[in-house]
């Protein structure tokens, strides 16, 4: 009877949950309630449920990127996942070990041991700077009798390797009905907020030019989005299970330029194409408008094949249970569309 501490991830199942498609609402793991499943689930087994919007047909789609480097969502915290009698079921069916937490795999007989006869057992306090992991009381016949769940900390996809994922260290442990842990990695509104950031996609920022692809020396390019399909973005998130739930909205503000090369200017200055009150950004080309300054556009000074950046940059805001709410760090999208300048004063029109 031994416990097993998983230094890679590459040791426990691989995930298998994801976000789904467009508008589709997901919940997480299974939570113990086919047997031993909830034993030997993936450490990113979560049982956050989200809810995405629609995005208009044909519309290519990507995750944000924080424009504050040093922000990311939680990488781990603790979710209910048994009931006494769900625990007692799945330790019954047990064959080979299951998980603890997060990173830790016991056999059959120490679940036995801790849940069921009240021995202690030890968290894995890897990152609480005691030297020495803190001790957890034990169990007896695993609560039945008793209104609540016990709770197992999770790791967030893709960050199974991340030394903050030890941060969520203890073994399974008992929380009553109606309550949430007073742990630091506890499931809050904000917690909530951040997984939701997480699983926001907004639609790739491939900008509609004018000349297309190929543009004129000393000529302006026009630059626009449609904004039938640059708007708001909401995700929610909610553990159902205790209550919390929060919603994070990606609302675009601004798109900026970089022509991809320094003989070139920029309309506005600046390169920040901001949003309009009709949520346009910029402004389609017209006929007779070629030697019009756009609101939004490019004049290349020279010919050759440039790289053009263009980055929407999207304000996020939150709301969430118990009143809560707030902002989190804004988010960005960038792509990149080959442009070809030619040497010739006039276009067609």
């Amino acid at each position: 009877m031994v416990a097993v501490t998983a230094l890679s991830a590459a040791l426990l199942p691989t995930a298998a949950s994801a976000l789904g498609g467009p508008g589709h609402e997901n919940g997480g793991g299974s939570g113990g309630t086919d047997g031993k499943g909830g034993l030997i689930a993936s450490v990113t087994d979560s049982q956050i449920r989200v809810t995405a919007p629609d995005t208009p047909k044909g519309v290519p789609v990507g995750s944000v990127t924080s424009t504050d480097p040093d922000w990311e969502p939680p990488v781990c915290w603790y979710e209910p996942v048994f009931t006494p009698e769900q625990l007692k079921r799945s330790v019954d069916g047990l064959d080979g070990m299951g998980a603890v937490n997060a990173h830790e795999w016991w056999t059959k007989g120490l679940f036995v041991d801790h849940y069921d006869k009240g021995e202690p057992a030890d968290n894995f306090d890897i990152n609480d700077g005691s030297g020495g992991n803190s001790t957890a009381e034990g169990y007896r016949n695993y609560n039945i009798g008793e209104q609540g769940k016990f709770w197992r900390s999770v790791v967030r996809k893709g960050h199974e390797d991340d030394q903050k994922a030890w941060d969520c260290g203890r073994v399974m442990f008992w929380q009553d009905a109606g309550t949430i842990p007073d742990d630091p990695h506890a499931p809050r509104p904000k917690t909530l907020a951040a997984f939701a950031y997480d699983h926001i996609e907004v639609p790739e920022t491939e900008v509609e030019l004018r000349p297309a692809a190929r543009s004129t020396v000393n000529l302006p390019t026009w630059v626009w989005l449609d904004k039938g399909v640059f708007k708001d973005v909401t995700v929610r998130a909610s553990l159902d299970e205790v209550g919390v739930w929060a919603e994070t909205t990606a609302r675009p503000v601004s798109l900026h330029l970089e022509p991809g090369t320094e003989d070139a200017e920029t309309f506005p200055a600046s390169g920040e194409c901001e949003v309009a009150e009709d949520g346009s950004i910029g402004a389609p080309y017209t006929k007779g408008s070629s030697e019009k300054s756009p609101p939004c556009g490019i004049r290349y000074l020279r010919k050759g094949d440039f790289d053009l950046k263009a980055s929407v940059t999207w304000e996020i805001t939150w709301k969430g249970s118990q009143n809560t709410g707030g902002d989190l760090p804004d988010g960005t999208f960038e792509t990149t569309q080959d442009l070809n300048v030619r040497e010739i004063q006039s276009v067609n029109r």
